[in-house]
């Protein structure tokens, strides 16, 4: 049930977040100016629904009264179809603003850390790799994301055997967490001769993009190594010791970077990963209770779980979270990035799962 004083309380604060990202002494405080501008967009998009809605009601009761006035027939029908069409529409926008009223996960806010590895399946395993890796970067070009690559280790056909990027943008973390898994692909490759159709895999993790206030690392835990950077790149490439390897001796989580021709910037680049992954590592150990309790068919984020099969011969993309008509989508229509309607699929089963225990 929709609480109309949970409603004003939001577009208060959205008010009162707007005044102050317009007051002068607040725009000389940079930290304060990036922290109000991120919730100000994040109560923008509420604000939107939640005038919508407000909109659609008052049009419904609009119409009601012309009908019970009955002064002019033909005006009289046309408002029985309009109100019609409205009542239709209002239990979807009450469903997704009901939705958007539950208390998210504070990380879904969060930019992200994807990374992908091939694989079962040799080569081909490779080239899905880089597959998934071109889906995804497609798709956050359609949501307007910046897409950061942070690491790379190309397999020996193409593709990669893994690619590490970041992804910034609102809600990021919120919508890629849903690719976390195993992913699975069948296709004749094109290393096969006889045609027969080869079964190969790729594992993504998602991890939240953690902040230095979120992990205190102690440099004294760290082993940074550095090398020469290998593969594709230019002249810089094993002609100075740019690559860098941090190991965080307490867990034994290595991560490498060679992507930029700086040192420096490898090593801020690594230790953006460092940071999420032991970000994740806390988050799992602290969630490990509820998602033991809400180990559904799309809650958990289980990279150990097969998510997703690629059929490339039937030219279809099942996700085995879902179901009935809702699992299956156009192969190629998902791998030029348009995965949005899969990830609302799984963000509204997640959604009802939530709504049941609210």
């Amino acid at each position: 049930m929709i609480q109309p004083e949970k409603l004003t309380e939001i577009q208060e604060k959205f008010n009162k977040v707007s005044e102050q990202l317009a007051d002068p002494a607040v725009a000389t405080n940079v930290a304060l100016m990036a922290q109000l501008g991120k919730e100000h967009r994040e109560l923008e998009a509420l604000v939107q629904i939640i005038e919508r809605y407000h909109g659609l009601k008052d049009s419904i009761d609009e119409l009601k009264d012309m009908i019970r006035a009955d002064e002019d027939e033909e005006l009289t029908q046309l408002a029985r179809f309009e109100l019609s069409a409205a009542e239709e529409q209002l239990p979807k926008i009450e469903e997704e603003l009901s939705y958007q009223l539950i208390p998210q996960d504070p990380e879904d806010s969060k930019n992200c850390i994807v990374e992908i590895r091939a694989g079962t399946g040799g080569d081909e395993a490779s080239l899905f790799a880089g597959d998934l890796f071109r889906m995804y970067t497609r798709f956050a070009e359609k949501k307007g994301w910046k897409v950061e690559l942070i690491d790379e280790n190309s397999g020996t056909m193409g593709g990669f055997k893994e690619v590490v990027f970041g992804l910034e943008g609102v809600d990021a973390f919120g919508m890629m967490r849903f690719e976390s898994g195993v992913h699975r692909v069948q296709r004749v490759p094109a290393t096969e001769s006889s045609g027969r159709i080869h079964t190969s895999a790729a594992t993504v993790a998602v991890l939240p993009e953690a902040e230095e206030v979120d992990v205190q690392i102690n440099e004294e835990e760290l082993r940074i190594d550095t090398m020469r950077a290998s593969g594709a790149g230019g002249q810089h490439v094993n002609r100075t010791e740019s690559a860098i390897r941090i190991t965080h001796l307490p867990t034994g989580l290595v991560v490498t970077c060679q992507d930029e021709k700086s040192q420096h910037k490898n090593k801020d680049k690594a230790m953006k990963v460092l940071r999420s992954r032991l970000f994740d590592l806390e988050l799992a150990k602290r969630n490990a209770e509820r998602t033991e309790h809400r180990r559904s068919l799309v809650g958990t984020g289980d990279r150990s779980d097969k998510i997703r099969t690629y059929n490339w011969p039937q030219a279809r993309v099942t996700d085995h979270r879902l179901e009935g008509a809702a699992k299956n989508y156009a192969l190629q229509t998902i791998v030029d990035g348009n995965i949005e309607g899969i990830i609302q699929a799984l963000r509204m089963a997640d959604y009802a799962e939530r709504l049941a225990q609210f």
